[in-house]
């Protein structure tokens, strides 16, 4: 971490720790309380426990124009960044936008090469229907093997750079079943982007969008078509029922649900993020994050177009499209807010086991701070 950005964090946690205004907006600030000093993982820890609600900078009385200047969102926005570069296995390349936009074109053209060299280009104008159809344009080995790997690296990436994440900022106790139950919870209905309970705003002053909507959208959105996916491997190994599948089945019906919301939902992150203020914002690169949210809502909806169009001549070339973009997405997903969904719950479980430790007693010379 640079010496400014770690001088900042610790500049952040001192005054907070003095003030306590915060203290009931979310789980930030009890856990920056627990502090008597920040090093750059304790940093790294309440950056990724800030789902950037924007609800201190609005109650913070030293937030510009006081002479403190303190952003907090803004703040924790460029240690949230650090932090996913830090503990990445692989540096990100410079500019997210061209990389998005280079890895959709390029895989989609490689596809489309390999569909040309090994059917010929007649395969591309017809239509093909029955089982096994989709695969008469590109081979189901061909598809298994391309996209295992494709898997292993989008997914596998991000979690072993989390892994390190929370070695660094795992906590001294024990971790229980009960704190990670309460954690996946905390994640799954991302219970710390309303900004919490009774805290300093009137119910005017603090800010409102539909983030949480949104996520919420994408990312079941993408756990229905994950399901799709899984359901239909096992139709075609165990069952032996061959793509593609009536409108009524559940692979079918997972991944419209899925892609609907996938479509709606970064589209709506995309336009939340440009409603917001600057000094709100939740990401230190938010043209690369939009291009990435792009690139989702275009998967969903060429998946979208495919299954409308899957008995006509335009399948053959609608799936080598929408499969390079599936390839594109998991190819750019290390160096994209992906990355940040596995850091995010590790630092709520670091926050949930010590919010469950028994309390050390407090010093008697120390007087107690005032709860509101």
């Amino acid at each position: 971490m640079s010496a400014d950005l770690l001088g900042r964090g610790r500049t952040l946690v001192r005054i907070c720790n003095a003030c306590r205004y915060c203290e009931g907006l979310c789980a930030v600030f009890p856990a920056l309380e627990r502090l008597r000093e920040a090093s750059p993982a304790d940093l790294h820890h309440l950056a990724n426990l800030c789902h950037a609600c924007g609800a201190c900078h609005f109650a913070c009385p030293f937030a510009p124009p006081h002479d403190f200047d303190l952003h907090v969102p803004d703040t924790f926005a460029r240690i949230r960044a650090e932090s996913w570069r830090a503990y990445a296995l692989l540096p990100a390349p410079a500019g997210a936008v061209v990389l998005t936009v280079a890895a959709a074109l390029l895989a989609t053209a490689v596809l489309l090469a390999a569909v040309l060299l090994a059917r010929g280009p007649e395969v591309l104008f017809i239509a093909h229907t029955g089982p096994g159809a989709f695969y008469r344009v590109l081979s189901h080995d061909a598809m298994v093997t391309l996209f295992g790997l494709a898997f292993l690296w989008g997914f596998g990436l991000p979690l072993l750079a989390a892994l390190r994440f929370w070695r660094a900022v795992r906590p001294g106790g024990p971790v229980g079943l009960a704190a990670w139950r309460a954690a996946l919870r905390d994640a799954l209905v991302l219970r710390n982007l309303d900004g919490g309970g009774a805290g300093c705003p009137d119910g005017t002053d603090a800010p409102r969008d539909r983030r949480r909507l949104f996520h919420h959208l994408t990312f079941y959105g993408f756990l229905l078509c994950f399901l799709a996916t899984s359901v239909a491997t096992l139709y075609h190994y165990l069952l032996g029922r061959i793509a593609p599948y009536p409108w009524w089945d559940l692979p079918v019906v997972a991944g419209t649900l899925g892609g609907l919301g996938l479509v709606v939902g970064p589209l709506g992150l995309v336009v939340q993020r440009r409603r917001r203020l600057s000094e709100l914002r939740d990401s230190a690169d938010p043209a690369g994050d939009d291009a990435f949210s792009l690139l989702l809502a275009l998967v969903a909806a060429s998946g979208l177009l495919l299954l409308g169009l899957r008995a006509t001549p335009a399948m053959p070339l609608l799936l080598v499209v929408h499969l390079g973009l599936v390839l594109a997405l998991f190819l750019v997903l290390p160096w994209t807010r992906f990355s940040h969904a596995p850091f995010r719950f590790a630092a709520l479980l670091r926050d949930t086991v010590e919010r469950t430790a028994p309390r050390e007693t407090e010093d008697p010379g120390v007087l107690p701070a005032t709860r509101r």
